[in-house]
């Protein structure tokens, strides 16, 4: 008899692993989900998640307003759903990634080792930084890709903020709440963040944007004090106290791009993959902003997550002769 950890194994603990781990367990999968950091990934980050269905204004005991539910909140109810329907979760590191047989092997930075018939990779991307000097000097010395982590070390001081996303935007309206010193620069000529956040922005007294301006350089000593910019050409230091850069992500598929799984994998290195969210490989399959092609939502990740659980029981189906024809 075959003897393996889980059904299904899902790497990372974000809206996507979270919910295919839901949507597993409900189909009667052993589910495991690995997670190196804390269940929710990025989604804890997010100060207002006022885009996700059904997040709405709540009120409290007194009826005045008590806001949306934050990002960290609706990650815990989904860590706590999925627990609920009977998903197993481990704090840990999955180092490198195998397949023989037709079975996943996961190497834990332990050196543990766990089997599975099928995975989901669902490790999301991180932060992409700008390699301009200075930048790592002063990470955590003025320099942070989270506002809701590292603004209100800087309330009522000059921010900068790089980037033209959502995510640029989302965290510039979050610090223009702490300082009326925001500048968010965008080395293009306009935002590539959602209409409704852009335009927000834009109307917004506490926050200037500079358009068709790139960071150069920052600067200082003990802590980060200026930083140089170039506008068209022309090249200026003024003095900043923090800079918040936001300048896209890097996907992290290195466990299916190097060592015994290797996916195909777009210019960029994000899986792809079909509509099923099957990646190249028989039984691997992707959600959420480590695949190509998606619409980096939170609300996006979770429906790929569910799609992801839902192809793989059939996968394991099949293995098994149990399909439903």
């Amino acid at each position: 008899m075959l003897e393996i950890d889980a059904d299904l194994l899902i790497i990372g603990a974000g809206p996507a692993g979270l919910t295919a781990a839901q949507y597993g367990a409900r189909a009667n999968l052993k589910v495991l989900v690995i997670e190196q950091l804390a269940p929710g990934g990025q989604v804890l980050l997010i100060d207002v998640l006022e885009n996700y269905p059904g997040n709405i204004e709540r009120k409290d005991a007194a009826g005045n307003s008590a806001g949306p539910r934050t990002g960290f909140e609706i990650a815990q109810d989904m860590h706590s759903q999925a627990e609920a329907f009977g998903a197993s979760f481990l704090n840990e590191t999955v180092t490198e990634l195998a397949v023989e047989g037709g079975v996943f092997t996961a190497v834990l930075a332990s050196g543990e080792k766990k089997k599975a018939l099928a995975v989901i990779m669902a490790t999301g991307a991180v932060h992409r930084n700008l390699d301009i000097p200075g930048e790592q000097q002063f990470l955590g010395r003025g320099v942070s890709h989270c506002a809701t982590c590292d603004g209100a070390f800087f309330r009522n001081k000059k921010i900068v903020v790089v980037g033209g996303g959502d995510a640029a935007c989302d965290d510039a309206q979050y610090l223009s709440r702490l300082s009326p010193q925001v500048v968010l620069i965008h080395r293009r000529d306009r935002f590539r963040a959602q209409k409704a956040l852009a335009e927000r922005v834009l109307h917004n007294p506490h926050i200037e944007v500079r358009f068709n301006t790139i960071m150069k350089e920052i600067k200082g000593e003990q802590k980060l004090s200026s930083v140089v910019l170039e506008h068209e050409g022309t090249v200026y230091e003024e003095s900043a106290d923090a800079v918040f850069i936001f300048a896209g992500t890097v996907p992290q598929s290195s466990l299916v791009r190097e060592g015994g799984v290797k996916a195909a994998l777009d210019d960029s290195g994000y899986i792809i993959t079909d509509q099923k969210m099957a990646a190249s490989v028989p039984g691997l399959f992707a959600a959420g902003d480590v695949r190509s092609g998606t619409f980096r939502q939170v609300v996006v990740a979770a429906g790929e997550g569910a799609v992801a659980a839902h192809n793989a029981a059939e996968y394991i189906d099949r293995l098994r002769g149990a399909a439903y024809n």
